[in-house]
């Protein structure tokens, strides 16, 4: 067995995701045998640093001993049981820790096994939710430019990133098109840290055109992810609410990649202080652990599915996973982890100086644009010519350039087409900030000496 090249019978075997295959003639897989905190060590023992969460769900670091104590308990007791008509306490235990950090007004935890299941979901509850109060005209979705919400059917056609979605747009539905924030290349001449949100008009002028035959807008709040780690203020969130209310369209807030303190606070939509009607919950729910994922709502959504059988007005939707116990006990441990160790409120102030060092280093490179960060977010947009914003052909793919040159050195950042980023567990320490920074910005100035 140790003669066996496993990245040869990986290539075999395996069609990776999001990925072009032929670039692994180049770069070949990386086989990874263990991991520890934000550490990830492959067969040869090199190690790398994971600031990107593993495509954002790994919230407490690898292996972390009281998620990996707490399914092994599980294990050993119940590992799964169908979710019809039967129960556990795990999952019931799950939802009562919840209920005390969601947004108010969310009571009601339907669960899936990803987050496209639980985009799905919301849509489905949303639109049957309308047929069955009176309201049959409202048959359509809403959704911002540049969002990304999954990549099933439904949800890639609320999605508006081309990479993903654009060979499918015959087969998508209809989405109306809501023009949404761009902070950076703010087409009011604002910066989001003193603005009044002025491009809520773009959402205005929608509402008023399609909101009576809108079911819901799905936003990701306050961090656009897929489409460069685009961050807007939480005042955007308030004067959607209000558009909601005005028009009675469902508000759907995917907190899948948002939630459990990426963003400083446990919910991104926490910083707004409004509410959504339904929320999507993965990556973080788990600690990154387990496929799992859970669609929140509010009583009055609930009680329009209420009724008796022959009516014909239950929800319909199941999943076979749905409350998988294993888990529902990673979920309990996070969560009484990030109670516990004060984990939100130490990350936040170990973000200051992340943020910090990255300015301070970034924005000494000629073609940085910007660099924008929430909690522990940090955004580094590069483009061809800061002044006018202008971005570099994306055919010389230097985002990607710099994604090779830093695993070589042994950092994981896999990059945003050229916005290089940072999404580091939340406990990560100064030391590994200053290490996995330094390989960025080295990788970066090699990069662009190659262009310039």
């Amino acid at each position: 067995m140790d003669n066996i090249n496993w990245a040869e019978e990986d290539l075999k075997y395996i069609w990776h995701p999001c990925s072009q295959m032929k670039d692994y003639e180049e770069l070949p897989p990386i086989v990874i045998d263990y991991a520890k905190g934000i550490n990830l060590y492959d067969i040869d023992g090199n190690c790398y640093k994971d600031v990107v969460s593993s495509w954002w769900c790994n919230l407490l670091g690898h292996c972390n001993p009281r998620i990996n104590n707490a399914i092994k308990k599980q294990l050993d007791k119940l590992e799964h049981v169908i979710f019809a008509n039967f129960t556990h306490k795990t999952v019931i235990t799950l939802c009562q820790k919840l209920m005390e950090v969601v947004p108010n007004g969310l009571c009601k935890f339907n669960f899936a096994d990803n987050g496209s299941a639980s985009i799905e979901m919301a849509m489905k509850m949303s639109f049957q939710y309308h047929q069955q109060t009176g309201n049959t005209q409202k048959k359509r979705f809403m959704a911002l430019t540049d969002a990304y919400h999954g990549e099933t059917i439904g949800a890639l056609s609320v999605g508006a990133c081309d990479l993903y979605s654009s060979i499918y747009k015959p087969i998508l539905m209809d989405i109306v098109r809501v023009n949404g924030p761009d902070c950076y290349r703010c087409p009011f001449g604002k910066c989001r840290e003193n603005c009044e949100c002025e491009c809520i008009e773009g959402a205005e002028k929608t509402f008023e055109q399609y909101g009576d035959e809108t079911c819901a807008i799905l936003v990701e709040p306050l961090l656009q992810g897929s489409a460069g780690m685009k961050i807007y203020p939480p005042l955007y969130l308030k004067k959607l609410r209000s558009l909601c209310d005005k028009y009675k369209v469902h508000l759907i807030a995917d907190e899948i990649a948002t939630g459990y303190g990426r963003t400083g606070k446990m919910f991104a939509f926490d910083h707004a202080g409004v509410s959504p009607d339904i929320m999507c919950l993965s990556k973080g729910l788990t600690g990154g652990y387990m496929p799992m994922s859970v669609c929140v709502t509010t009583q009055n959504i609930y009680d329009a599915f209420y009724a008796d059988y022959l009516t014909g007005k239950a929800f319909m939707h199941s999943h076979t996973y749905a409350g998988n116990p294993l888990g529902c006990s990673a979920g309990i441990e996070v969560l009484n982890i990030l109670k516990e160790e004060n984990i939100i409120p130490k990350a936040n102030e170990r973000a200051k100086y992340f943020n910090k060092i990255i300015k301070e280093k970034f924005l000494n490179i000629d073609n940085v644009g910007e660099v924008r960060n929430i909690g522990l977010i940090n955004a580094i947009e590069i483009v061809k010519n800061p002044k006018n914003k202008e971005s570099f052909n994306s055919k010389l793919r230097l985002g990607y350039q710099i994604y090779k040159k830093a695993l070589k050195k042994g950092v994981l950042l896999r990059p945003l087409g050229d916005v290089i980023y940072f999404n580091p567990p939340l406990i990560i320490d100064k030391q590994d900030m200053d290490f996995v920074v330094g390989v960025a910005v080295e990788c970066t100035n090699e990069v662009l000496k190659s262009v310039n």
